[in-house]
């Protein structure tokens, strides 16, 4: 019987990120849940695709649109189940053994949200997010997504948008996201760089403008990726 799952990363100059997200996947390997990694690129200059190969990874070219790159990579996938993640969040110790009670057809799942460092607004932050996913049913990319192929293929896959594909496909599965019991651990790097309180207003204001019926390619002019 193969391997259930296939992993999506979407890149951009992942380098200095990327190990520590491969490292917390070898778990998976081990107990046979993980079918292949696909990483789609949207054009590093620095040594992630070199990373990714020596870990066995595929990886793929693509412009830089991470909605596009999803798409490209959920469409490569061959796996029964996908699991999307970013090039710069960690799944805990032990997540493989959880993951395959939530391998379900019917209906996707997230993790539940951490940052790297132990400071009161990381935790305020990560509090909002875990409330925002559980309450309005729209957790981010950067907590992880896993669906069945099948249904996410059936119901249009990811929108090739530059930005907010994470928030547009969780409005149209409304009511078929929950949350599994596995932390996922991503970077406070540009929170540190930006600030917490002024990184986290930028979030909410780009986020409302969407929900308003902003075009995602304007509010990608100031977004950061990693």
């Amino acid at each position: 019987m193969r391997a259930p799952i296939s992993i999506v990363i979407p890149t951009l100059n992942s380098q200095n990120t990327i190990l520590k997200t491969l490292a917390s996947l070898f778990e998976g390997i081990e107990a046979g849940i993980i079918r292949e990694l696909i990483v789609v690129d949207g054009g590093s200059t620095d040594e992630t695709r070199e990373i990714v190969e020596e870990c066995g990874g595929k990886f793929v070219s693509s412009e830089a649109s991470r909605g596009c790159q999803l798409k490209k990579g959920v469409n490569l996938a061959k796996g029964d189940f996908i699991f999307v993640l970013h090039s710069d969040s960690m799944l805990e110790p032990g997540w493989s053994k959880i993951v395959k009670k939530y391998l379900n057809k019917d209906a996707g799942h997230y993790c539940k949200l951490a940052f790297d460092i132990i400071h009161p607004l990381a935790s305020m932050t990560s509090t909002w997010a875990n409330a925002r996913s559980l309450i309005f049913n729209l957790p981010y990319g950067d907590q992880g997504l896993l669906i069945s192929r099948t249904l996410l293929m059936k119901n249009g896959s990811y929108s090739p948008i530059p930005i907010m594909e994470d928030v547009e496909l969780a409005l149209r599965f409304k009511g078929k996201l929950s949350c599994m019991p596995i932390v996922i651990t991503t970077s406070s790097r540009k929170y540190r760089k930006n600030g917490w309180l002024r990184q986290g207003s930028k979030n909410i204001v780009r986020l409302l403008r969407f929900l308003l019926g902003a075009d995602p390619n304007n509010l990608s002019d100031d977004y950061e990726r990693s």
